[in-house]
């Protein structure tokens, strides 16, 4: 399967699989994206004490720019970062990504290439505060290991690519690795994929999306059991 490195609006790179017509990230700009989606609307909407600890379940590892983006917000939190990829970027692909270099962070390109050399399905600790533990599988497998999450990054890539990830079964089955209170995030706003995500009984709602895109869902596990759902 064909990759190559594309440069978006903002300057920095994506992932396109012309075979699948398919990029990793918005050509509007995958940093932008990225920003809006997973850390604006979701990390510093769910993460509001400086010491907090926070475990993240992200869905598609990709090029590690959202794992980057959250280690970059993570300077007191306590993150456990959990990652499932089945089909990894080769690393000669990964060192050329320019994201360190455009976020005028070139003392973590270190870190961020280890993010992708580090050995899968073990915890690695790239920061004393921050630990990664990519799992080398499809979410159709995952087990649960010991963990309950607080935030989720929905990044896989979009309905009509692959439909068999946004159904009400895999909701549901995020829904229940989730702690009460937790939130997912995805750029996608399809009406399909709000009522599946409803179904599997999450709060949904829609809010602004990145530039390209008018609108985004953010989605949360209700603290309790009495908790009302809202309209799709």
């Amino acid at each position: 399967m064909e990759r190559i490195l594309q440069a978006t609006s903002d300057g920095s790179h994506t992932i396109a699989i012309p075979s699948m017509e398919v990029t990793y990230h918005s050509k509007h700009g995958a940093i932008q994206e990225s920003m809006h989606v997973f850390i604006e609307a979701g990390w510093k909407q769910k993460v509001t004490r400086p010491d907090e600890s926070i475990n993240i379940l992200e869905i598609g590892f990709g090029t590690g720019l959202n794992a980057l983006l959250t280690l970059m917000e993570a300077t007191t939190q306590t993150v456990w970062y959990e990652s499932l990829e089945a089909y990894p970027i080769d690393l000669q692909t990964a060192g050329q990504l320019n994201y360190c270099q455009l976020l005028h962070r070139p003392d973590l390109q270190h870190t961020f290439l280890e993010m992708h050399t580090g050995e899968w399905n073990k915890p690695l600790a790239i920061a004393p505060n921050f630990t990664l533990c990519k799992r080398h599988t499809k979410l159709q497998d995952y087990q649960q290991h010991d963990k309950k999450f607080d935030l989720v990054y929905f990044d896989a890539f979009a309905p009509k690519v692959q439909p068999e990830l946004w159904s009400t079964e895999i909701f549901q089955k995020i829904f229940n690795l989730l702690k009460p209170g937790a939130t997912l995030v995805t750029y996608c706003s399809k009406g399909e994929v709000r009522r599946a995500l409803k179904a599997a009984g999450f709060m949904v709602e829609k809010i602004p999306g990145p530039p390209g895109k008018r609108e985004m869902v953010r989605a949360r596990k209700a603290a309790t059991t009495n908790a009302g759902q809202s309209s799709a």
